[in-house]
């Protein structure tokens, strides 16, 4: 379970023995399914990490856009309210850049939250690759929480931040990348293959 997570259930059992208390369980319950909620939201499962020249996505959810271009390709993931929030990086590498934009809190299953919605962007140089992904706020989420820096270095699947509540998570590959998922598929941080090289990096390649 993530720590906040934790604070808030704490929050909301207190908050419901007190009611409890003064008012009877009545008074206490809508508190205690709230912390019980806020355990369920910030839960935090291991994951299998599959090996190999593949890229995992980088948060749960339901893939609601593929989008190709001669330069690059975008998998737009919405995660519902049920699903789980901790963001994994898609490949390991070092972050060279991180980037936060202000926006707007527009429904996140929309396309135009890609574009005007407040976001954290990261793009991670690994193996002759970059690969960049963005926490994307919602109507609901109000909050974008980030654990790197620039600079860190990160395996793929390692856990980078999360998003509160509802959201979405766009990532763009470049064309030595063959996107694996389509429209409509479930996916899990961390452990599902959402794209994989098209060629070995130079690294793997066999003299």
């Amino acid at each position: 379970m993530v720590g906040i997570g934790l604070v808030y259930a704490l929050a909301f059992g207190a908050t419901a023995f007190v009611f409890f208390k003064m008012l009877g369980i009545w008074a206490a319950l809508p508190f205690a399914l709230l912390g019980l909620l806020c355990v369920w939201f910030f839960r935090d499962p291991d994951r299998v990490i599959p090996d190999g020249p593949v890229a995992v996505s980088p948060a749960d959810g339901k893939v609601v856009l593929v989008r190709r271009k001669p330069e690059s390709t975008q998998i737009s993931i919405f995660l519902n309210i049920f699903d789980v929030h901790v963001n994994r990086a898609p490949i390991g590498g070092k972050i060279v850049g991180i980037e936060y934009k202000p926006g707007k809190f527009l429904v996140a299953s929309k396309e135009e939250a890609s574009l005007q919605n407040e976001m954290n962007t990261f793009t991670i140089d690994g193996d002759h690759t970059l690969v960049r992904f963005s926490q994307i706020a919602g109507l609901i989420a109000r909050r974008i929480v980030c654990w790197k820096k620039q600079g860190d270095f990160v395996t793929k699947g390692e856990r980078v931040g999360l998003i509160q509540f509802s959201s979405r998570v766009d990532a763009h590959f470049g064309p030595e990348w063959e996107v694996t998922v389509r429209d409509g598929d479930r996916v899990k941080a961390g452990s599902s293959i959402i794209a994989k090289r098209i060629e070995a990096p130079p690294s793997e390649r066999v003299l």
